[in-house]
């Protein structure tokens, strides 16, 4: 856009919060920032005055800009959370990060309680944690079993009694379900295990030490060993508490370093006033030292966790940020910047984490951005390509003898693998093993959606990747010329030289093979391949439920543990709707959308 469209449209902007998008020249989203005065913001950019090479790098990218007006800052604050996830722009911080933490659950709304594992905090019960760094919840439930007599099962307790089952033989449940104790009873063993849930270990310390001591003296050493380690993982749960600070302290502890090329944030988990453990960070130097920058950080990793109490913070935050916090956990969170005690303590702390982090992992950090970001400038320039490949989808076909036949699509955003993306097809129209006609059906299939309401949920790729030569080049080459698509790059990369194919050179190119722009193509092929593979072998095998679920991103062990105790076979994994899949523990709306999405073809 000319200079002078675009001073036009600055003198257009409005006097209101809301959300404005950068683009580059090729339309593609580059920035999305939240503003208290978009005329104010947007025009600051535009400005002579100096700035971070950041933003300065950012600006001299920026062709055209768009805007959305909100109600108020809060609402542009959750908009641009939205925005960034869904366009994943450049100068962004993109927090990849949907690990939770495990909490122990005590369901308060039954008669007789029970204890279960979850990593989503509701208002139906009591929760404790999160628990991390070596402390299992599992071994935490299995105390309160074994101290308390508290019960483990989500047996519904309605109706005749029941026989009791092989906890109430072992000493760990009192069988409520079989009416073997009484309420008041029952209520008096919650009491106690809530106290322990809450820190207070004495008790239960002092009840393991007997039954291990009883168990060494009638030689069952196995079950003595195991209430040793049960004492050892209680030992390890005082060392965490802080005595200078009070017990009712929820709090975490944000604080940020960096050196002037890449940043660090460390992060401490404080409940109750006992150390919970922490995890560190790597951004951009100036991503997250400015309001802004942070501000966006803290809100993109509170989309998949539980604001505590208390959140404190070695820098400020936009004002807009504390009423965000309090609208998303239906409460007010304390946000504090401590200049002394305790607390001032616990900040310093994660400043050290953060900086002995970033010490460690500046070489990592430049490597990943070789590998990645520069890797995709670098193919752009030897290959000729006419945009940026922000995103690049790169195909593969996979069957035996013709059996079974199934393309894969990959997606790289920025030369990272961006497994949400990911696609599967299973050949509908090709008889035979056909690679090129089924390479044709599926980019058929696949690029039907431009254009249409579904482009949102598959966006325009800038570049697609085939796994093959000039030959699967040409197939594909005509499906894009049938569909007058002339806006997306393709190229080809055969295994045997890792010769590069283009449409815009007879001759295959050959690219150094340190060259980290063909390790990105190697990357995203090999990965392609991998992904076919499984989905036939999958298939092949009457889709094994484990291998299957193995790649759906974000379900780990323990939920395909779950999920498999839930339904017990695929089918009915594959035949369950998304509030069925959510009754599952640790499955909540958008992972259980992610599966059924999944199962669902292309």
């Amino acid at each position: 856009m000319a200079e002078s469209v675009l001073r036009e449209k600055l003198k257009l902007l409005p006097d209101s919060p809301g959300v404005y998008i950068m683009l580059d020249a090729d339309g593609t989203v580059i920035y999305v920032g939240k503003a208290r005065i978009l005329k104010n913001r947007v025009r600051q950019y535009f400005h002579s005055s100096p700035k971070p090479e950041k933003v300065a790098a950012m600006v001299a990218h920026i062709a055209d800009f768009s805007y959305i007006v909100t109600p108020s800052e809060v609402d542009a604050l959750a908009l641009e959370n939205n925005l960034i996830k869904k366009y994943k722009p450049k100068y962004n911080i993109l927090l990849k990060d949907d690990k939770t933490y495990p909490y122990v659950k005590l369901h308060t709304r039954e008669e007789f309680p029970h204890l279960s594992i979850t990593r989503r905090v509701k208002k139906d019960g009591k929760y404790f944690g999160p628990f991390m760094g070596g402390i299992g919840c599992r071994d935490i439930i299995d105390v309160c079993a074994k101290v308390y007599h508290i019960r483990t099962c989500s047996v519904n307790l309605v109706g005749n009694p029941k026989k009791p089952c092989l906890d109430y033989h072992l000493g760990r449940c009192p069988a409520p379900c079989a009416r073997l104790c009484t309420k008041e009873e029952y209520a008096a063993q919650v009491e106690k295990a809530v106290a322990f849930l809450s820190g207070d270990y004495e008790e239960a310390e002092r009840i393991l030490r007997e039954k291990m001591q009883s168990f060494a003296e009638e030689e069952e050493f196995e079950l003595a060993l195991d209430y040793r380690n049960k004492i050892g993982m209680l030992s390890m749960l005082k060392a965490r508490r802080i005595t200078s600070m009070p017990r009712d302290v929820d709090a975490d502890v944000w604080a940020i370093a960096s050196n002037g090329l890449y940043a660090a944030i460390s992060l401490l988990i404080v409940r109750r006033g006992m150390m919970q453990g922490g995890r560190s960070f790597a951004l951009d130097a100036g991503a997250g030292e400015t309001e802004e920058g942070f501000t966006s950080f803290l809100t993109q990793y509170y989309t998949n966790h539980d604001f505590p109490r208390e959140l404190i913070l070695g820098e400020e935050t936009d004002a807009s940020f504390g009423q965000y916090a309090a609208g998303k956990a239906g409460r007010a969170v304390e946000l504090t910047r401590p200049q002394m005690g305790a607390k001032r303590e616990l900040l310093d702390m994660a400043k050290k984490n953060a900086a002995e982090y970033l010490e460690k992992s500046v070489s990592s950090i430049a490597h990943k951005n070789d590998m990645t970001v520069h890797a995709c400038e670098r193919l752009k320039e030897l290959l000729g390509l006419s945009r940026y490949p922000k995103r690049m989808e790169c195909y593969d076909i996979s069957n035996i003898s013709g059996v079974d036949k199934v393309g894969s699509m990959v997606v790289f955003t920025d030369g990272e693998a961006d497994k949400y993306e990911y696609r599967r097809f299973r050949i509908k129209t090709v008889e035979g093993a056909d690679d090129f006609a089924s390479m044709r059906e599926v980019l058929l299939r696949r690029l039907q959606k431009l254009g249409t309401e579904e482009e949102e949920k598959f966006p325009r790729p800038q570049l697609i990747v085939l796994d093959g030569g000039r030959g699967q080049l040409s197939a594909v080459k005509g499906v894009l010329d049938e569909m007058h698509i002339s806006d997306i790059d393709l190229i080809a990369l055969a295994k045997q030289q890792e010769e590069v194919y283009t449409l815009s050179c007879a001759e295959p190119l050959r690219l150094d093979r340190r060259d980290y722009a063909l390790k990105t193509l190697q990357r995203i092929r090999d990965e392609a391949h991998r992904f076919a593979v499984t989905y036939f072998r999958n298939l092949h095998s009457k889709r094994n439920l484990s291998s299957a679920l193995e790649e759906i991103g974000g379900v780990g062990k323990k939920k395909r543990l779950a999920l498999l105790e839930k339904f017990g076979t695929i089918d009915k994994i594959m035949a369950a709707d998304e509030e069925e899949l959510m009754q599952t523990e640790g499955i909540g709306a958008e992972l259980a959308s992610r599966i059924r999405r999944y199962f669902t073809e292309l």
